[in-house]
């Protein structure tokens, strides 16, 4: 007979063993089984020996409570060191709070919250919350053991909250919901303190628009960085940098906030009346975009903007703060630590010289290596001195450009070269392409490195935006800038049309990462291509994106792409046009406008049918029976595929004969028409042609015979499929291939594994934008009532937080313990 749970202050303490599904795999069952034992063996005797009652266990998790909070954090600490020389090692989070206790066990927010303080760590990590280390006596010598990990956001929770360790392990970061995505300096803040206190009071009286203005090079990104960082405690819902450097579309602004904020049913809806701070870093190429984002003000109240452009947006509620120069003693202090050198006279001139200006400094310190600080003082200031003298310019903006002048001027004829021709690149480029479209050589481009022209971090070479605008003129006064824009449109085209197959294969993630690395250079061919009138190779690049663009949440931004240059550029009749209408049509269906995708279908199987291409119009009717079914109409979308069917088998086409066959099969487990659909899948499955098609196969095949009842059967393919999906990123599929995990668990009599996967399927689907589709929803919601039916509410809320917080690879190994 279990003991009587404690009441009143009560202090929970969760585990959850790491990776159980790797070290199934490692140990073999036998061995796992037999660890598995002892660790459970182990929890309970260090839980019960310090007075903790078990109130619940599910697969590998653990919910004790305890009547104090010291006895629970002796029980964390004697658990984990009794599991540290193991093959097994747990997750422990320790809370207290005071519960609702019923007949039926706790209910109530402290039992949420402490699955949620769990979730976040590592195993053979303890984490306590702040409201466990109120409950330890100040004399107890357990506060000398805790090390205070900061403020951290769970999710489902609305405010930040403290968040302790246990012992002075060392750990990867809590798992997290980030408040943050600020960029980490790679050199130190110097100076700036009274700047720095200036654009944060101008934030604390009040001001939710505060534009940092100056020339380039004046240090505007790294003052608002410094601010944003201190600022970070004070916003409840965090605060953010997105750096618009690389767009030139105004259009694109609003779209890219919402990209970094994760928004997915309009920005202005996501962020509310949240507590955000956002840093929109290089505004002035896209100034167009300011009515807007003092729309987004006016309709989200705790939104706060800090904009850095060299021009202001002059839109209501505007504060602006011109960015000074560096104090002198700080100009020194920045070239000294730069060029490790040791202050003099020399240098005090020379930084006066250069009006203190940071990137001037940095650019005169990087020369340090040649040159002493007399020599640089004797050689610039001339020139200095020479181009100050204008009437209009901001004076400040003629230093620094006389500054990157006599840099320039130094450099050799091949530094002077790939100097200009890299300017063509937006967002950077990687080694190979600075080889292609810029001939590069590696010593070459080492140099440029050397002398602060070019930087060069995460595998990628690019240059400040002040730097690349200079060295773009350079370009342009060369003659061959045409002929540079050509080239690189051009390797971006191969790029995003190497990848295109490699987005339906194993490689699929890859290609995804390296599109996105590329996102600027893409857009910047888009736009070459629209502006010398190259319209095949623009739909070429068009309809290479399309499978990025729904892959990677870009949705919006391909619609208008396309909208406007289906628009724009004359329907000659081809293959390509029909096939970027097409694609079109795709991104708007997934966007909820069937009416649009329906539209290019249709005109395409009229064209297939009166032009007598069978292929063409099989798979329009497979496409339009995707449509129908999206609307709901199952029988409809039968019909079609029936017709498409009996043609790919007419003409003996492999590849269109598995789509056909797998959709069908799809379709009429829908219609309950189980035996039909499962034999299609099999036929779909030997006819595949690539990796993600098969493990689709498998998915839509686990259907089948979950639907006949065959357990094992099912299980066999969704743990397939969820392997295969995994591996190949196909990540929708993956989460489709999951609920079927979850329906196996439940029918297996496991209630809350079948909870636990299904929360881990909605944070996959919240976090990579991607709505149920009909069948899955269905059958996601059936097995979530039943099992909810079966469980008592602490009992839901332990196996629902235990998949909640899961990341994509975590959520597939747990996918795939609950069918074993």
């Amino acid at each position: 007979m279990r003991p009587e749970l404690p009441s009143g202050t009560v202090t929970f303490l969760f585990t959850d063993v790491e990776g159980s599904t790797r070290l199934l795999r490692e140990l073999g069952a036998e061995a796992y089984a037999e660890a598995l034992a002892e660790h459970r063996r182990v929890i309970r005797s260090a839980c019960t020996a310090e007075g903790g009652v078990e109130v619940d266990t599910q697969g590998d998790a653990f919910f004790f409570a305890f009547g104090d909070a010291p006895g629970a954090i002796a029980a964390a600490s004697g658990l984990t060191d009794a599991l540290a020389s193991g093959p097994i090692q747990v997750r422990v989070g320790v809370h207290t709070g005071a519960p609702l206790l019923t007949d039926e066990g706790y209910v109530g927010d402290d039992v949420h919250f402490a699955a949620r303080v769990a979730a976040t760590s590592h195993g053979g990590q303890v984490v306590l919350s702040a409201a466990t280390v109120a409950e330890i006596d100040p004399s107890n010598s357990l506060l000398q053991a805790l090390s205070d990990l900061g403020e951290h956001r769970l999710k489902d929770i609305p405010e930040a909250v403290a968040i302790y360790q246990l012992g002075a392990g060392s750990f990867p970061p809590l798992k997290t919901i980030s408040n943050t995505n600020l960029p980490r300096p790679a050199s130190s803040f110097l100076g700036r303190e009274a700047e720095l206190a200036e654009v944060l009071a101008r934030i604390e009286a009040g001001a939710r628009l505060v534009t940092l203005t100056g020339p380039g090079g004046t240090g505007k990104t790294r003052l608002a960085l410094e601010a944003a960082s201190t600022l970070v405690p004070e916003y409840k819902a965090g605060v953010f940098w997105v750096g618009l450097a690389s767009l030139r579309d105004p259009a694109l602004v609003t779209e890219t906030i919402g990209q970094t904020l994760g928004a997915k049913d309009g920005l202005a809806e996501h962020v509310g009346e949240r507590e955000l701070l956002l840093l929109l870093d290089n505004l002035e190429q896209v100034i167009d975009s300011a009515p807007e984002l003092s729309q987004l003000l006016q309709a989200c109240p705790n939104l706060t903007l800090l904009v850095t452009s060299r021009e202001l947006l002059r839109v209501s509620g505007e504060v602006e703060y011109p960015v000074p120069p560096l104090a002198e003693p700080e100009g020194v202090a920045l070239f000294c630590e730069r060029s490790q050198l040791e202050p003099s006279d020399e240098i005090a001139e020379l930084c006066a010289r250069l009006d203190s200006l940071p990137l001037a400094v940095e650019l005169a310190a990087a020369r340090t290596k040649a040159l002493t600080p007399a020599q640089i003082l004797e050689r610039l200031a001339g020139r200095l001195d020479l181009l100050k003298g204008g009437r209009d310019a901001d004076p400040r903006q003629l230093t620094l450009r006389a500054t990157i002048e006599w840099s320039y001027d130094l450099l050799s004829p091949d530094e002077k070269q790939l100097f200009a021709r890299l300017s063509v690149f937006a967002g950077g480029c990687t080694l190979e392409a600075a080889e292609q479209v810029a001939d590069a050589d590696l010593d070459v481009l080492q140099s440029l490195v050397e002398k602060s022209l070019l930087r060069f971090s995460n595998e990628r070479y690019w240059m400040l935006e002040t730097i690349r605008e200079y060295a773009g003129e350079r370009e342009d006064e060369s003659g061959g800038a045409d002929g540079l824009r050509r080239r690189h449109a051009h390797f971006h085209l191969a790029l995003a049309e190497g990848a295109r197959s490699e987005l339906l294969d194993q490689s699929r993630q890859l290609a995804i990462t390296r599109l996105e690395r590329e996102l600027a250079n893409l857009r910047t061919s888009l736009s070459w291509f629209r502006s010398a009138g190259d319209s095949a190779d623009e739909l070429l690049l068009l309809r290479a994106l399309t499978k990025f663009w729904l892959a990677r949440d870009h949705m919006a931004e391909g619609e208008s792409v396309l909208t406007e240059a289906l628009a724009r550029i004359p329907d000659d009749g081809s293959e390509l046009r029909m096939r970027v209408e097409l694609a079109l049509g795709e991104i708007a269906m997934r966007r909820g406008k069937p009416d649009i995708a329906r539209s290019s279908v249709e005109r395409r199987l009229l064209r297939a049918r009166a032009e007598g291409v069978p292929s063409d119009v099989a798979w329009a009717l497979s496409s339009l029976s995707t449509i129908s079914m999206s609307e709901g109409d199952i029988a409809g979308s039968a019909s079609l595929l029936d017709e498409a069917l009996e043609t790919a088998r007419a003409i003996g086409d492999a590849t269109l004969l598995s789509n056909v066959a797998g959709n069908l099969g799809y379709v009429l487990s829908a219609a309950g028409e189980y035996e039909r659909a499962a034999s299609l899948c099999r036929e779909s499955i030997e006819l595949a042609p690539t990796a993600s098609d098969v493990c689709v196969d498998h998915a839509n095949l686990g259907l089948a015979l979950l639907g006949l009842g065959d357990l094992e059967g099912a299980a066999s393919e969704y743990r397939r499929a969820i392997a295969g999906a995994f591996e190949s990123g196909y990540f929708f599929t993956l989460a489709d291939a999951m609920v079927g995990a979850a329906a196996i668990a439940l029918r297996r009599g496991d209630p809350g594994a079948a909870l636990g996967v299904l929360a881990a399927v909605d944070g996959l689907r919240t976090d990579l934008g991607m709505p149920a589709s009909l069948v899955e929803h269905e059958l996601a919601l059936r097995t979530l009532d039943a099992a909810r039916a079966a469980l008592a509410a602490e009992e839901i809320e332990l196996a629902s937080s235990a998949g909640a917080s899961l990341g994509v690879d975590e959520a597939m190994e747990y996918a795939l313990a609950s069918i074993d």
